[in-house]
């Protein structure tokens, strides 16, 4: 009978393994055809951002159905800084002429002169495009090639839908570097922590294969439920993919090398593994899903969209990291290792160990290193009382595109008059009413009917003040509150939009916030059959967001030059820390309540807990923090945001609240933290027994 057991386990051992990459293979066949979609349904306009509610979201909707469709609108800037001479403005005329010969206009471009004399601004609009993107683009790029400046003559190509062709360009260039980057970052990492020239690259192929498999995903989410597609949704899942994906990946690997040392039987020693460390990945993966699922409450199209792609990737890694990462483990078999094999048998080497060293510490005084770090965690979160107002579309980027050029250049030489219009929709049958009355509107310079159809009439309004200033927010809550709004109509652009953001997202971080606690703090009361704990941890990850925060908040503008913050940072940032701060903390608590049911007392399961995890959770927190700062140097001011304040919390999450506060905290509160759970009543029976030494964590060594 043992002689057949042997066998099975020998032949499930060769099979079990080829299968799972053989089911892999096909599952990237298949993931083929749609992943390579995935870029090409982006949608990156404010507008595609916007609940359909919204009052711009409308007037979109409208213009969209009036005649010829969406018109894309481009401002023409001719300057000269000693001021334009005669043949400036023949120059000017004669390339606005040959962009009214080469395209069909809405009406002939007028120039407008500004009062110093430096300046001819050319508004140029048309629906010849239609709702075609890449034709909206491609119209762009042929005005720019058209408009040239000549000896010190400066000619500039902006307006709404230059802005949109250089945001185009901008997202599209991020697939291709952001991958890059990341898988070069965590490249470098995984040979550094594992010292291995050929262990590295298991892991890092896996991730690929999960983000391939993310991307045909997230694409037929967009397919089949209208699931929106921004560039920041895809930069997000590839991070959360490698991100995540090496995290559980750097658990499983050290896990199954400690099991190699026990058991001779590669196929064994990862079934072992798999047992062990399965259920924490399992619950961790899980809360940072649930937490991310909460996204859909957002009513943001881009926050909302958010959640579902976020969910992809972390299930994608958890898929691949789960079942295609043990496959090539077990077929490359001890040599993967090389040169620091694990032998079958072997003892590892015994090495001081840092985080020993460091719960120490927080145990002989848990009391004053818990003060002290909340007073630190507290103090860095006043910072953000320093972060500046909404972030304007002109420091959108973090270079300037010839859009944003423009708009600064008509922003010097028309202070008197907006070079960015109001677009505003109103019922035709109330169209002159809607007119005469906007027109005596305080902070309206001029409007103009444009073109009627569908029951709509759409008016073009300008203010007498410059774009996304206090001065024309208040013009546009004046629209919506009176003329435009009593009769009926709506009132949208570029800086109506910016407006209907920042509600929104004022809005959902009421509605979301609750449900991302609510949902970690569910699954952790399960996990640790707890509440204080629960509590414990949601606690520390909410402070670690603060005071991200508030470093953000003492860094973006003193010392990146940054301009604002976009107002979806908070929330998105809040979500990301909690759901992944919370999964480091499922990976300490988690191991200290099995310390605890094994005998040991509260103080001496605390600190192994912190001995055993320690290595494995800095490991991760390294590579998670690192993948986030891709997007710190990415071309856009968002991201550059965010990717710093998850970076930066997860970091502060992983060498001060979880090495220091959380155990801290244990250790003071002793057995209540498992309150009202069974070991917070009865101590177990061998509690006063000491802990055995713990080796330093495989990840490190």
């Amino acid at each position: 009978m043992g002689a057949v057991q042997e066998e099975q386990r020998t032949r499930r051992g060769r099979l079990v393994p080829w299968t799972l990459l053989a089911m892999w293979l096909v599952v990237l066949a298949l993931a083929s055809p749609l992943a390579g979609k995935l870029s090409g349904v982006q949608q990156n306009r404010n507008v595609d951002y916007l609940p359909s509610s919204a009052d711009s979201t409308q007037v979109a909707k409208v213009q969209d159905r009036l005649p010829g469709g969406e018109s894309t609108d481009m401002v023409v800037v001719y300057h000269r800084d000693g001021g334009l001479t005669e043949a400036d403005r023949r120059t000017a005329a004669g390339q606005i002429d040959e962009i009214a010969a080469a395209h069909k206009l809405s009406a002939p471009p007028r120039a407008i002169p500004s009062k110093d004399g430096t300046t001819l601004m050319y508004p140029v609009s048309t629906t010849e495009p239609g709702q075609d993107k890449e034709a909206k683009n491609a119209l762009v790029e042929d005005v720019r090639e058209t408009v040239r400046g000549t000896d010190g003559l400066t000619a500039e190509v902006g307006g709404r839908a230059g802005v949109q062709a250089d945001s185009g360009k901008v997202f599209e260039s991020l697939d291709g570097p952001l991958l890059y980057t990341t898988v070069a970052v965590v490249a470098v990492l995984l040979i550094l922590i594992y010292r291995s020239p050929l262990l590295w690259l298991v892991p890092l192929l896996t991730a690929g294969a999960a983000n391939f498999a993310a991307m045909a995903a997230a694409y037929g989410l967009h397919a089949w439920f209208g699931t929106t597609v921004t560039g920041a949704n895809n930069g997000m899942m590839t991070i959360l993919v490698f991100g995540a994906g090496t995290d559980y990946a750097l658990l499983l690997v050290s896990r199954y090398r400690e099991e190699l040392r026990r058991i001779e039987r590669p196929y064994d020693a990862m079934r072992a593994a798999l047992r062990g460390c399965g259920p924490a990945v399992l619950a961790s993966s899980g809360t940072v899903a649930a937490g991310l699922l909460c996204l859909l409450a957002a009513d943001l199209n881009s926050t909302r969209g958010m959640g579902p792609f976020g969910t992809v990737g972390v299930l994608s890694a958890l898929l691949a990291m789960m079942t295609l990462l043990p496959a090539l483990l077990v077929l490359l078999g001890r040599r993967v290792f090389w040169p620091l094999v694990p032998v079958f048998g072997s003892e590892p080497k015994q090495r001081r160990s840092v985080f020993a060293a460091m719960g120490r510490s927080a145990g002989r005084r848990p009391v004053t290193v818990l003060v002290v770090g909340a007073a630190v965690l507290g103090a860095l979160a006043l910072g953000a009382l320093n972060l500046q107002g909404s972030l304007k579309n002109e420091n959108s980027f973090i270079d300037t595109p010839e859009s944003i050029a423009a708009a600064r250049t008509l922003a010097t030489a028309y202070p008197e008059l907006s070079s960015q219009p109001i677009d505003v929709v109103v019922p035709a049958g109330q169209a002159d009413q809607a007119l005469e009355r906007i027109r005596g509107t305080e902070g309206v310079a001029a409007a103009e009917p444009r073109r009627s159809g569908t029951g709509w009439t759409e008016i073009i309004v300008t203010a007498d003040a410059p774009p996304e200033s206090a001065g024309e927010t208040a013009t546009l809550h004046a629209l919506r509150s009176g003329p435009v709004g009593e009769l009926g109509g709506h009132v949208g652009g570029p800086s109506a939009q910016l407006i209907d953001l920042k509600n929104a997202n004022a809005g959902d971080r009421d509605v979301v916030v609750p449900f991302v606690l609510g949902s970690v703090l569910i699954v952790l009361i399960v996990l640790l059959r707890s509440l204080v704990a629960p509590l414990l941890l949601v606690g520390a990850v909410v402070a670690v967001w603060g005071a991200a925060l508030g470093i953000g908040g003492l860094v973006f503008e003193p010392v990146l030059g940054i301009e604002g913050n976009d107002p979806a940072l908070p929330l998105l940032s809040f979500v990301f820390l909690v759901a992944l701060g919370v999964d480091y903390g499922i990976f300490l608590m988690h191991r200290m309540r099995e310390e605890s049911l094994s005998g040991l007392a509260p103080e001496a399961a605390a600190l192994k807990a912190l001995r055993a995890t320690g290595g494995v959770i800095a490991s991760a927190g390294l590579v998670l923090a690192a993948t986030f700062s891709v997007l710190a140097g990415m071309p856009l001011v968002m991201l550059v945001e965010l990717g710093f304040v998850i970076a930066v919390g997860v970091l502060l999450d992983t060498f001060l609240v979880r090495t220091y506060l959380v155990t801290s905290a244990s250790v003071a509160l002793g057995r209540k933290v498992w309150w009202p759970g069974p070991l917070s009543k009865e101590p177990p029976a061998r509690e006063n027994r000491p802990a055995p030494p713990v080796q330093e964590p495989a990840a490190l060594r």
